[in-house]
């Protein structure tokens, strides 16, 4: 009997398959999806108080407690790429969250934070609003690189707070590998279940 095992993409579990079909169908571009945690009971509590009342403490010691697995997936990438805000949603939270979870990661695995390259050039909905096909069109076009050079190369951890359809993260990494990112492994603190 096959063990069970989950999706490397998506993170959706599986009884016998090594990839997800969603993913099968429609490939993800990033290389591999890494989740510390599932959305949901107290750890949904958690990152809603890190997300909306500006915990960043309780951010950071979401990511702290997952210090063994990012030990552990540390070779796959130099550099390390919150998913951007726009100004409008920076000045109105006070703070980027991704920001707060990578400038965690690259304190604990001493890997390079390169913050600001990446950017978002229009406001969009909440994904967590929209439907699966109104979430792909909502980000499509909205990223944008100021200097492609600093990632030339480079194998990235794309850092975003909650997975759920993945089509930020898609639209992200499309952007990041056009510039010339060598490869591009995402990483979010949550997942919906």
């Amino acid at each position: 009997m096959e063990e069970a095992s989950s999706c490397p993409f998506c993170g959706t579990w599986l009884s016998v398959e090594s990839v997800c079909g969603e993913c099968t169908r429609n490939r993800p571009p990033f290389a591999r999806g890494h989740f510390g945690f599932y959305f949901e009971g107290p750890l949904r509590e958690a990152i809603h108080s890190f997300k909306f009342k500006a915990r960043k403490d309780v951010g950071r010691a979401l990511v702290r407690l997952l210090r063994p697995k990012l030990l552990l997936i540390q070779e796959a990438f130099d550099a390390i790429v919150p998913l951007p805000v726009t100004a409008k949603r920076l000045k109105e939270r006070g703070f980027n969250q991704t920001f707060i979870i990578a400038e965690e990661i690259s304190s604990i695995t001493g890997k390079e934070l390169v913050y600001r390259v990446l950017y978002k050039s229009k406001e969009t909905k909440d994904q967590y609003t929209l439907s699966r096909l109104e979430r792909k069109k909502n980000v499509r076009g909205v990223f944008a690189l100021r200097d492609g050079k600093a990632l030339k190369g480079k194998r990235v951890l794309l850092v975003d707070d909650l997975f759920t359809t993945g089509a930020t993260a898609k639209e992200a990494t499309k952007v990041l590998k056009a510039a010339g990112a060598r490869s591009v492994v995402l990483f979010a603190l949550a997942r919906t279940p």
